[in-house]
């Protein structure tokens, strides 16, 4: 997508980010309250599940517990639903916010400026649902109207009818996308992995590492994400993603691209400072990048896979191209001679981490023009795993901050059907602001 931009060209510098403003007055001191439980504490830090106050986005996890309108832990019922709410339309950040400086540790305080929600949204605990154990791993069902084109490897590639009509999904064609399983890169080196049924066909995965962590995610009946939380052995819960609206029964259709209906993308920065690609690695500047705001309001939360799905959505924030790793034609391996090209990207990956372990990128997988559709869909999304298992082995980035998608062909950068290195690249998004109400969690703070 080109976005419409007003804005002169610059020449190539690190591109600055958004300023902290305060908390505007009359800003919410508490945790929106559910009908028949308890107040919830006054304060909590950003991407945090209700239940106590903690630095770093993180919060003690609750134990297995009735939410409001169920029965005890033990019973079955359908969880509670949250309607998809009328947004406003989004527009672009002001400048100003998208050019001064972060000050560290204030990444989520950036965010909120620019995240406009309709209404506060309560997170709830991964773990307050009671749920029932299950010997394995869901078999997850086809998506309304999908059928599996095609099984590459251990990643099958779909194809919806309507999706040219409704938007294109993710892929190398607008019917055809490929469902990225970050299942393995996650559990990888694990202790034990557990699952459970949960209502309304949902299912919790629990990954147990050997030091005592807990990665939680909750999926639906097709495998889309829609919670995921990292909890410490200490029982403290990060919020990673969550989606407040998945069983709402009136959202779009499953293949409607979430961000089909938005207004052009006004872009009012230089596109060099939207769209980084250097030739050498710059630590400096990919932090920079990292670490800035969106480039437009955020009008709803959105689920990690409606972020897949929608190249719109997507564009709300900023992207590194990363050009200084090069895979052969065909190729999703790494040569051992550029791992050390990943040097700078993790280095400021793990800074924009430390500051806030609840923080999400998104990797995503190019590749040329050359070879089917399909084959292509397969080959990207192994290049964008490739690169988060490299990021993750060699240099400590924690697996569940990144999820990865590939698009095979059909974001070109160099427009030719001829074989080209450039195409086959990935690029990475911080995604944070678009998948967790980071404004609830902001002015919750005192």
């Amino acid at each position: 997508m080109t976005p419409v931009n007003p804005a002169a060209p610059a020449t190539p510098t690190a591109p600055s980010t958004a300023p902290v403003a305060p908390v505007p007055p009359g800003a919410a001191t508490g945790a929106p309250v559910a009908p028949r439980t308890p107040p919830a504490p006054p304060a909590l830090p950003p991407g945090t599940a209700p239940g106590g106050a903690a630095p770093n986005g993180t919060a003690p996890a609750a134990p297995p517990a009735a939410l409001p309108g169920q029965p005890a832990p033990g019973t079955t019922a359908a969880a509670p639903q949250t309607p998809l709410p009328p947004t406003r339309p989004p527009e672009p950040v002001a400048t100003d916010l998208q050019t001064a400086p972060v000050p560290k540790g204030q990444v989520d305080a950036v965010d909120a400026q620019v995240q406009r929600l309709p209404a506060p949204v309560e997170v709830r605990p991964v773990t307050a649902i009671q749920g029932e154990r299950i010997e394995r791993r869901p078999d997850f069902a086809l998506p309304p109207q999908a059928k599996v084109v095609e099984r590459v490897g251990d990643r099958d590639i779909l194809s919806i009818v309507g999706a040219g009509i409704a938007g294109a999904a993710a892929g190398a064609a607008a019917s055809y996308f490929i469902r990225s399983d970050d299942n393995d890169r996650l559990s990888r080196g694990s202790r034990d992995v557990t699952y459970e049924r949960l209502p309304r066909g949902l299912s919790r995965e629990t990954i147990i590492r050997e030091n005592g962590v807990r990665v939680v995610t909750i999926e639906n009946e097709y495998g889309d994400v829609i919670q995921r939380s990292r909890i410490a052995p200490d029982g403290r819960e990060t919020v990673l993603f969550y989606d407040p609206y998945a069983e709402d029964d009136s959202r779009p259709d499953y293949y409607t691209d979430a961000g089909a209906d938005l207004p052009p993308l006004r872009l009012e920065i230089p596109e060099d400072r939207y769209i980084v690609d250097v030739a050498q690695p710059d630590e400096e500047l990919y932090y920079d990048t990292l670490v800035a705001p969106p480039v437009e309001t955020v009008e709803r939360i959105y689920s990690v896979d409606e972020v897949r799905r929608s190249e719109r959505i997507r564009d709300k924030v900023r992207r590194i191209d990363l050009a200084t790793i090069n895979f052969a034609f065909g190729s999703d391996q790494i040569a051992q001679d550029q791992v050390a090209n990943l040097q700078a990207l993790a280095d400021a990956v793990k800074r924009v981490i430390d500051e806030n372990p609840a923080e999400v990128f998104l990797l995503e997988g190019h590749t040329d023009a050359v070879g089917s559709n399909v084959a292509n869909l397969a080959l990207s999304d192994r290049r964008a795993a490739a690169v988060a298992s490299a990021l993750t082995q060699y240099f400590e980035i924690p697996a569940e901050n990144i999820v990865t998608q590939g698009y095979g062909e059909e974001d070109l950068k160099v427009d030719t059907q001829g074989p080209n290195a450039e195409n086959r690249r990935v690029t990475l998004r911080r995604i944070t602001a678009l998948v967790k109400p980071v404004e609830t969690a902001r002015s919750q703070r005192p």
